[in-house]
């Protein structure tokens, strides 16, 4: 993502103008936009026109509009945003406050218009714009015919490619079909790895399969390698990870980020960093569970007594359509870190942020023990009623 321009007031109000250039992006702006917000952006309209005899033509016209955001829609799996609300700017052709969707689109600049750029929405920008922060962990997850190439950015688990081949089973006496069928598997997770990864950017490549398939399949990549003299791959062997995992499955990424040789090829990652806080959360709660807590009540309680060393909370909260519910996570995230805590926003596109999602979202591992936090909170409730 590219910064093009930014107009900041006193109040925090303002506008930001980006220029999205791959699909991570999109994430990104899914992120920033909030209900009520104004986009400004080039979009196609069918204009409707009639003639001085009555009879009446549409075409599809290239215009500027800007809109007042009601709903927000986005596929991950094409990077397709949809922005829909009522025109909020005088056009030659749309009347004010008319329905328009605006499809945003890759490499095309678009300006959002915000009533109050918070620090979320400000933290957002500056590392959807920062070029160290890209894809920097690259998984391929297989079993026997099956393989997902997955792309692990700070955001998002991307799954770039999904290769079904078919194995003919081993028969009796014969094992020719089985190799072969083997053979021209890995050949096109081979294609695959040459074409879709930028070994300058990539950190490590993970290569996970239940049984001897990852073995197998590495074997196969540097014996490729040395046979058609694929310099790059060589100089890059120490980037690969061998994993155990249960299956070849997008969501076995879960186990394979756990693993202690993947932790410590990838401790300077934020996906790392955010396993490891939810790993210790987890931890916390088996061993002094008066120093783990998630839900906003029990965790707003934490932050009232100063006891959260870490803050842990997924991005989903600050997608609210509810201002008051975003603003109270806000809040939250900037008293911890006055207190000096640290704050994780997980994604909710990573596992592990799916994982704090089943746990309402927030959670906090205390720098002391509350044990009678749960008395604080019902001593208020009494109070209130």
């Amino acid at each position: 993502m590219k910064l093009i321009g930014k107009t900041l007031e006193k109040d925090s109000s303002g506008s930001i103008t980006l220029l999205p250039e791959e699909l991570e992006d999109m994430w990104h702006v899914y992120n920033l936009i909030s209900k009520d917000d104004m986009i400004k952006a080039t979009t196609i309209r069918r204009i409707q026109s009639e003639s001085s005899t009555g009879s009446s033509t549409s075409q599809r016209v290239r215009l500027t509009l800007t809109i007042t955001v009601e709903s927000v829609d986005f596929d991950p799996h094409v990077g397709l945003l949809r922005i829909n609300g009522r025109v909020s700017s005088e056009n030659q052709y749309v009347k004010m406050g008319s329905y328009h969707t605006i499809d945003l689109e890759l490499n095309r600049n678009f300006t959002i218009f915000k009533p109050e750029w918070d620090i979320i929405a400000l933290e957002r920008v500056e590392d959807a714009c920062d070029i160290t922060k890209q894809a920097d962990v690259a998984a391929i997850v297989c079993q026997e015919g099956l393989a997902n190439i997955c792309f692990l950015t700070q955001h998002m688990t991307i799954v770039r490619q999904r290769i079904e081949s078919p194995i003919p089973r081993k028969r009796k006496g014969s094992v020719t079909n089985h190799e072969k069928g083997l053979v021209k598997f890995y050949e096109q997770i081979y294609q695959s790895i040459i074409r879709l990864v930028h070994f300058d950017i990539v950190k490590a490549i993970i290569v996970a399969s239940p049984g001897f398939v990852k073995d197998q399949l590495y074997t196969y990549i540097f014996d490729q390698a040395i046979k058609t003299d694929n310099k790059v791959l060589m100089e890059n062997k120490s980037k690969f990870v061998l994993i155990h995992s249960s299956s070849g499955h997008k969501h076995a990424l879960t186990e394979i980020m756990q693993d202690p040789s993947v932790m410590a090829k990838l401790s300077d990652t934020k996906a790392a960093r955010e396993v490891q806080a939810l790993d210790k959360f987890y931890e916390m709660m088996n061993m002094d569970p008066d120093r783990a807590f998630y839900g906003f009540e029990h965790v707003s309680k934490a932050n009232e007594q100063g006891a959260i060393g870490t803050l842990l909370v997924t991005d989903e909260l600050f997608r609210s359509a509810d201002i008051a519910t975003r603003k109270k996570y806000v809040e939250l995230v900037e008293q911890v870190r006055e207190q000096n805590g640290s704050v994780f926003v997980f994604s909710s596109m990573h596992p592990s942020g799916e994982q704090l999602n089943q746990l309402t979202g927030v959670a906090a591992i205390l720098n002391f023990p509350l044990p009678d936090i749960d008395d604080l909170i019902e001593e208020e409730e009494a109070e209130e009623d």
